[in-house]
């Protein structure tokens, strides 16, 4: 699953018309329309960069006599002084398009490399790093890209995608006095064949209950790590483990010596903080 070019322009075209509804008043007031100027995407510190085609899209929408060269794909590790790409055309586009391309740059490789902390954390466990659903509303794409650029998995990435019940979905199906394994086996049978269905659990004796409806993946929410070993035992081969709650750079190592298979982290995508990236701008000589 990669970024497209449709799920780009759906989110850098309303951004653009959001920061400019009008025009930008500055630039077409003060800079000549024959001005034109080169800029540098450069990195104010290390990290991993994401979004550099979403970086280009802001400039060629605005207008299309921009031109971009990227000098880094995304995933790339990067340094203090790095330049990513470069930017040519108008100086008024330039100009008019730099804050949008540059927020939502910024906000990817903060998101991958917060990501690839995460990722190289885990190193040589078996547990894969994957986000959630906690994502900026409207901002999914981007942000679901940004982690897969950091060397992480993406869960479903909709409610129309896969079967995810939680608690609350727990307690209303077995309101009516129905067992745990009856109400899933009843509800799963007007599911396509295909459909994965994941379970949410919170405590250890929910587990055989759950896997015995026949579950693909079965999430241990907010466990003691005595009791995701318990978990990840009882489970054997009969489903997907996997962690989730009270995970963070400190904890995920030893979450994932638990032997889980997957760990998700809201935090890559609702705490990432973005990346220091700046526009160096030069005016080209007439």
């Amino acid at each position: 699953m990669m970024l497209t070019a449709r799920q780009i322009a759906a989110v850098v075209g309303p951004a653009l018309d959001e920061d400019a509804p009008w025009g930008d008043l500055t630039s077409n007031s003060f800079i000549p329309a024959s001005a034109r100027a080169t800029a540098a995407l450069v990195s104010r510190v290390d990290g991993i960069l994401s979004g550099v085609s979403v970086f280009a899209a802001a400039f060629a929408l605005t207008d299309p006599a921009c031109e971009v060269v990227i000098d880094v794909p995304d995933g790339t590790r990067i340094r203090l002084g790095d330049t990513v790409a470069t930017v040519r055309g108008p100086a008024r586009a330039v100009l008019t398009a730099e804050r949008v391309g540059l927020n939502l740059t910024q906000r990817m490789s903060g998101i991958a490399t917060l990501t690839r902390r995460y990722v190289d954390a885990v190193a040589g466990t078996r547990a894969r790093i994957a986000d959630t659903r906690k994502t900026t509303p409207g901002l999914r794409a981007l942000e679901r890209q940004a982690v897969r650029d950091g060397g992480g998995h993406n869960h479903r990435f909709s409610l129309s995608d896969a079967v995810m019940l939680k608690d609350n979905h727990l307690g209303v199906i077995t309101a009516d006095g129905t067992g745990l394994t009856e109400a899933l086996r009843r509800a799963m049978t007007r599911l396509p064949h295909t459909t994965h269905v994941e379970v949410e659990v919170d405590r250890v004796d929910q587990i055989e209950p759950v896997l015995a409806a026949g579950v693909d993946t079965i999430m241990l929410d907010n466990f003691s790590l005595d009791d995701l070993r318990r978990g990840v035992a009882l489970v054997g081969d009969r489903a997907t483990v996997e962690a989730s709650g009270g995970v963070s750079l400190e904890s995920v190592r030893a979450i994932a010596e638990t032997g889980v298979d997957v760990i998700s982290v809201g935090a890559l995508t609702h705490s990432a903080p973005s990346l220091d990236l700046g526009l160096d701008l030069v005016v080209d000589a007439h």
